[in-house]
Formats: C-alpha cells, sequence, structure tokens
C-alpha cells in the first residue's frame, strides 16, 4: 500500500516537464529526488532514455526504490548521495554528458511532517534536523556548543532575522542552566526573545531560526554552489538546467550562478566595451523565473514561494 505522506503533486509539475525539453531517448538528472513526483513524470515520458536520481535521506532512498520496482523500470536508477558528489556519481556510471539536470531545493513535506526529524516548529522533537542521517553535526550541537557570535552569523545570514543578536544571546543564556534538547523548546526560546509587537502577526516567530539551522546543519547553500557548478559542466549542448528554489538565499545563488555562466565578465569592474574573453556556457531559456499559479497556489499552499529557473547549456 503506498505510504500517504508520499502522496503529493509535484510543484510545477508541468513547468518543469515543458523547461527541461524532454527527448523520451535522453538522459537526466534528478538531483533531488525527494517523493519522487518530479522523477516518476519524467520516467514515464522517457523510451530508450534513462533517468539518474539523487537523494542523500535514507527514507526516500526506501520509498523510492519500492515503487521503482513496482513500475518494473530497469531506466531508472536511484542513488543516495548528496547532490554536491554529482560528477562522482554521474563517473561511476561512465556517463560525461546529460540532457537535462533538475533541482527541487529545500526540505520534502515527509521531512517536515515526520516529527522526529526535528524539521519544524510545529512538532516537539528532538533538535536534529539532518538531511543525511549518516551526517554527525546536528542542530541540538549548534545550538548547544556553538559560540554566540557563530549563531547569531548563522541565523542573521541564513535566516535573515533582524533579531538575531537577541536570540542567539537568549540561546547561550538558557544552555547554560541546562542543555536545549528539543525543537518545542527551541521554538519557545525564540518565540520570547523577539519583542511582543513582531511577533503577533505573521508567520511563528521561531521560522526564520529554524531555516537558518536547518541550512547550516547541511550545509545547504555551498553544496548548492558545488553542484551548479558540476551540473553545468556536465550538461550536452541543448541540454536544459532546471532548479526550483523556495526561499531567497537558494534562489539569490542560482540566478547569479546562471547569470554568470551566461555572461562570465559580467561582474569585471572597468569591462568597458572590451570584449570579454571567456565564452558564455549558458543561456536562460525565461528572462524571469517561474512562479506558481494562484490556482496551484490555493492546492498547494507549499508552493507559495516556489521560483523555478531554467537554461539552455551553449554549443
Amino acid at each position: 500500500m503506498e505510504d500517504k505522506r508520499y502522496e503529493h503533486v509535484p510543484v510545477m509539475l508541468n513547468e518543469v516537464l515543458e523547461g527541461l525539453n524532454l527527448r523520451p531517448d535522453g538522459l537526466y538528472v534528478d538531483c533531488t529526488f525527494g517523493r519522487g513526483g518530479h522523477s516518476f513524470a519524467i520516467a514515464k515520458r522517457l523510451q530508450g532514455g534513462r533517468l539518474i536520481a539523487l537523494d542523500q535521506d535514507e527514507e526516500a532512498i526506501r520509498h523510492g526504490t519500492a515503487r521503482i520496482e513496482s513500475e518494473g523500470w530497469t531506466h531508472v536508477t536511484l542513488v543516495r548521495a548528496n547532490f554536491r558528489d554529482l560528477a562522482d556519481v554521474l563517473l561511476q556510471f561512465e556517463i560525461t554528458a546529460v540532457c537535462g539536470i533538475l533541482y527541487d531545493l529545500g526540505v520534502s513535506s515527509p521531512q517536515f511532517d515526520e516529527g522526529t526529524r526535528g524539521f519544524s516548529y510545529k512538532q516537539d522533537a528532538p533538535l536534529d534536523m539532518r538531511m543525511d542521517q549518516r551526517s554527525s553535526l546536528t542542530a541540538y550541537t549548534i545550538v548547544n556548543t556553538w559560540d554566540e557570535d557563530v549563531l547569531k552569523d548563522i541565523i542573521a545570514r541564513y535566516g535573515e532575522e533582524r533579531f538575531a543578536a537577541r536570540i542567539a544571546r537568549a540561546i547561550v543564556r538558557a544552555r547554560e542552566k541546562q542543555p536545549i534538547e528539543t525543537t518545542g523548546a527551541l521554538a519557545e526560546l525564540v518565540k520570547a526573545a523577539i519583542p511582543a509587537k513582531y511577533r503577533r502577526t505573521g508567520p511563528h516567530p521561531a521560522r526564520r531560526t529554524f531555516q537558518a539551522l536547518r541550512i547550516a546543519v547541511n550545509d545547504e547553500l555551498n553544496h548548492l554552489k558545488q553542484s551548479l557548478t558540476q551540473a553545468i559542466q556536465f550538461l550536452d549542448p541543448g541540454g536544459r538546467l532546471a532548479v526550483m528554489s523556495f526561499h531567497s538565499l537558494e534562489d539569490r545563488i542560482v540566478k547569479e550562478m546562471i547569470r554568470q555562466a551566461e555572461d562570465p565578465c559580467w561582474k569585471t569592474e572597468g569591462r568597458g566595451a572590451l570584449p570579454c574573453p571567456e565564452k558564455p556556457l549558458l543561456k536562460r531559456v525565461y528572462k524571469k523565473a517561474l512562479q506558481p499559479s494562484e490556482q496551484e497556489i490555493a492546492n498547494n499552499p507549499r508552493a507559495r514561494s516556489a521560483k523555478l529557473r531554467i537554461a539552455e547549456k551553449l554549443a
């Protein structure tokens, strides 16, 4: 029986499939398998083609493997790996070029919904937040052992939280009395650290802090930069890169890396009328990021912040 947690409609599915410009006999990579929604849709459209899907989460691999076996798909290969290891995975299969690469960034709904993973401030659970359970660094370690200045920097930079200093100070003072062990305890602590008038409306006051800790635990932004660099190199001429992000930090990285590949000298000071010595690697398929329709957002509120950027590899 299908696990109910895995029943879902992937965000902007039609836009992703159209953006990848799928060839039935093509070779594609889904760097963020998650619950498999995009991967399964791609697999159904391949005839003679192949799909390599990556995910670092053990539960995602277990569920995905069962679904692939039940479908009898021999053209889909699921690999447990962080997408920062994209090049190593492809070379392991003697693959040097692909027709399209997809990223659907962020945390999948099962990771949020399963309380024991510690991603959500809505459920009380151990402070974990690891996407890859093999990793040694947890949110507990960061919250209970890292210096106050480092905590403040993480919360401000990754959470874009204006009250980062107050929150970091509150965390350090609380842990001096006893360890902060659960998401519930941390959420209440963060809420109390934010002035009352700023927590009366809007999302939960701990949302930005939890986002910051999750990014730090999983080193998400550095891994994204490393993986995108590899992805651009492995695309065939005419191949498509599709990246869906859910917050501004990820989208900024994607936007700047695509622009840098499209115009390698765009940041060069004093460039003037001189020709750029480097050749462009990509061109944007759409000048601006695609976003979900109002209807899709109404059906799936978690899609609200999604932005999809698509670029094509140049010859």
